[in-house]
């Protein structure tokens, strides 16, 4: 099966950056979310990305309007029901992946591939809520997904072989590099990456340095781009809080342990770069 037409459930900005690379490679792309607001939010957020590369002349105003013009939205799955592959984009909350899975299992056509974003979660389990198990996959794109080249490509136990080549081939499609990566809580990225977030969180929860200091630390010394609680803030503290509970419950390790000043963080409302709070200001 050739993948031409992509699904994404979420249009946050994990899944409106999936749907304008997928747009950008000619694919059409529908874009779902029942959220109204957030729709708009992720069509807004996907123009105003696509003008940036206009001003940059990294593609013409007439690219500019075919890419917009590939991307169709809904506040339904039912949209979704022709799509060769599926892409779900929601919240870090397994239940919440399991109960979409078992929608998508439902509209898709029999042989649409169903994939999720998901960071940290089990795609063994999510695979296990499907009549379809072999054709559900992970596809880990990183933030912000039109800048980051990394796709971590999870097969669950019960993957496909085909199905792994197409989600690696559709990878390539769209200018990203494929890593095949096993299933366990965190996978790659974020077994090593959050456990670093989670240490430079309790390095100010101890009273070490400020946010500031850490951060430039990192930067300086460790040559990192960005220093590790700003990245937090991007990522969301919310995002952060669940993958380090994915990984806590997964190995039932006290090192994965999620800093108490996370948790109160989560607690006040203060997320990050979403929130216009976070370990910064915004």
């Amino acid at each position: 099966m050739s993948i031409k037409h992509v699904g994404v459930v979420g249009a946050g900005q994990m899944g409106g950056g999936i749907a304008q690379v997928c747009a950008l490679a000619g694919l059409q792309v529908s874009l779902c979310d029942q959220n109204e607001a957030a729709l708009e939010r992720g069509l807004a957020a996907i123009k105003t990305s696509l003008e940036r590369m206009l001003s940059k002349e990294k593609i013409s105003a007439e690219e500019l309007a075919n890419v917009l013009g590939r991307i169709q939205s809904s506040t339904t799955t039912v949209s979704l029901a022709q799509v060769d592959i599926a892409i779900e984009a929601a919240t870090e909350v397994e239940n919440i992946k399991q109960i979409i899975f078992k929608d998508l299992d439902r509209v898709c056509k029999p042989e649409a591939i169903l994939a999720t974003n998901t960071s940290s979660i089990s795609i063994t389990r999510l695979a296990a809520v499907t009549q379809r198990p072999g054709k559900v996959i992970g596809m880990h794109f990183m933030n912000p997904v039109p800048m980051m080249k990394l796709v971590e490509v999870i097969r669950a136990l019960q993957t496909d072989d085909t199905v792994f080549t197409q989600v690696t081939e559709l990878a390539k499609e769209l200018g990203k590099v494929p890593v095949d990566v096993n299933d366990a809580p965190g996978f790659v990225a974020n077994r090593i990456l959050l456990p670093m977030i989670n240490e430079a969180v309790f390095a100010l929860y101890e009273g070490l340095a400020s946010a500031e200091e850490i951060d430039t630390v990192m930067k300086l010394g460790m040559g990192h781009p960005m220093g590790p609680l700003a990245l937090a803030d991007l990522i969301g503290l919310d995002t952060c809080l669940s993958i380090m509970e994915v990984l806590h419950d997964g190995f039932s390790d006290s090192k994965y342990r999620p800093c108490p000043l996370l948790k109160q963080m989560v607690d006040a409302g203060y997320l990050g770069r979403k929130s216009g709070r976070g370990f910064f200001s915004y």
